[in-house]
């Protein structure tokens, strides 16, 4: 019970994937994400030059768009795991059908969270940072108009990618996601320096760009050269018992994620108070610290279509084994990325004229993540990514839950408002979240419980 995985199942000649298949679907994922996140620096670079109130209103404002986004990308986990589960089994007809279903779902959703956002962005925003100079709420006020209109698209683009990734096919989805990037930065160039537009342009160029993908994407659905084929979109009707199995995995995904951001508003929203150099500062860190986790997000990622064939195929010993060498592979990439970031980040914030209090600030706050990162980063998430896959998603979602309110956002508020620790105390909560989730994630893992759930 007690063992990483049985070696007298799992041999090496007869394995599902191959060294070369999983770096076939892994490397794409990792470029793809790590290029996206480049991409993204370079947009806030580009947007930092307009003056601190223009990247202090993006980085409030994709707070509140980085929660939806993690929820349509919950619904994305959802499609992953069960057209990865039914392929993995040989039912290509399954793995169609739960498709039609998974867009229906996420398409209505998508506009349904749109609508209201669009009406009540106003109180939404000045609910949740009141606080802020009157300049900042209102460029605030014009990204977050724009970038909402985006959400069906990039919930589409999305869920199209989890399809071809589900399959195997990473490639497609990276080429389609960097060229969109490409676009959105020269969108961004000629909107902000071209015609001033400043926040406006930037938002402009980011609804274009989704735009992009998500008709390229569903446009390359309707080949049968793929496993997973989608055409004839207004002939799908609601397959209510499949659907229900879709949301049994993307619902508790879902409030994982979006409890997660919630977390991340009310830290955000206890930054918001500490002034404009601060908030500058946490922008970038956050732009950093994502950059350094990116590839490791992106094995884990790739983790999820692993372990879900090969559950669909019934191999579970298989699933743990590839669940222990890809954490692995991800703790070096970590180490890697983390170097890497902590290299670039004082050129980094010289080009992007970061104010030099911010500048300082944020160079603190990157060296303590550098070192506690790589100790505790990797088995508080990439074994969770394939335990997930698994069917194993409420257990997930309670402990995310937990860690998160009682570390994270406790210990951030605690911090910053009784001792004025400044925004460390948002990297001190999160060093002690990501402690406690490895250790019971790595005890769930071993205990092997995970395995019981039944997908499909």
């Amino acid at each position: 019970m007690w063992k990483l995985y049985d070696r007298t199942i799992v041999k090496k000649e007869n394995l599902l994937f191959s060294n070369h298949d999983l770096f076939v679907l892994l490397l794409p994922i990792v470029l793809e994400q790590l290029l996206n996140s480049f991409m993204g620096m370079a947009d806030t670079m580009m947007v930092s030059n307009v003056g601190s109130a223009a990247i202090s209103a993006i980085s409030l404002v994709d707070s509140i768009n980085n929660l939806v986004i993690q929820i349509f990308a919950a619904l994305t986990t959802g499609a992953a795991i069960i057209c990865s589960q039914y392929i993995g089994r040989e039912d290509l007809k399954g793995a169609n059908r739960a498709a039609k279903q998974v867009f229906l779902a996420v398409f209505a959703i998508s506009v349904g969270v749109m609508i209201p956002c669009l009406i009540f962005r106003k109180p939404l925003l000045s609910f949740i940072f009141g606080k802020v100079t009157a300049e900042v709420m209102a460029d605030s006020q014009i990204y977050f108009l724009i970038t909402v209109i985006s959400y069906p698209f990039l919930a589409l683009f999305d869920v199209g990618s989890a399809f071809f990734r589900a399959g195997g096919n990473s490639r497609f989805p990276m080429t389609v996601s960097v060229i969109s990037n490409v676009l959105n930065i020269a969108g961004n160039a000629i909107l902000i320096f071209g015609f001033h537009a400043g926040v406006a342009g930037a938002a402009i160029s980011t609804l274009l760009s989704r735009v992009f993908s998500m008709c390229v994407v569903f446009y390359a659905l309707r080949r049968d050269r793929q496993q997973i084929v989608l055409r004839n979109y207004f002939t799908i009707r609601p397959d209510m018992p499949l659907i229900k199995k879709i949301l049994a995995i993307g619902v508790p995904s879902g409030i994982e994620n979006g409890m997660f951001q919630f977390g991340k508003l009310a830290i955000q929203s206890t930054v918001s108070a500490m002034g404009t150099v601060a908030i500058a500062a946490q922008a970038m860190t956050n732009i950093l610290e994502m950059l350094n986790g990116i590839a490791g997000i992106g094995i884990g990622i790739g983790l999820m279509t692993v372990v879900g064939q090969c559950i669909g195929a019934g191999r579970k010993e298989e699933a743990k084994y590839y669940i222990v060498k890809l954490t692995a592979i991800a703790e070096v990439a970590i180490i890697i990325s983390c170097l890497f970031v902590l290299a670039i980040t004082k050129p980094v914030v010289w080009i992007a004229h970061m104010e030099t209090a911010s500048a300082d600030m944020c160079f603190r706050m990157v060296v303590a993540i550098t070192i506690v990162k790589p100790i505790v980063w990797v088995l508080s998430f990439i074994p969770a990514y394939g335990m997930r896959a698994a069917g194993d998603v409420k257990f997930s979602m309670i402990l995310s839950m937990l860690t998160m309110w009682c570390m994270r956002v406790a210990l951030c508020i605690y911090l910053s408002r009784v001792w004025g620790f400044g925004p460390m105390a948002v990297w001190i909560g999160m060093f002690a979240d990501w402690t406690l989730r490895g250790i019971i994630f790595t005890g769930r893992f071993l205990s092997g419980k995970w395995l019981q759930k039944k997908v499909i």
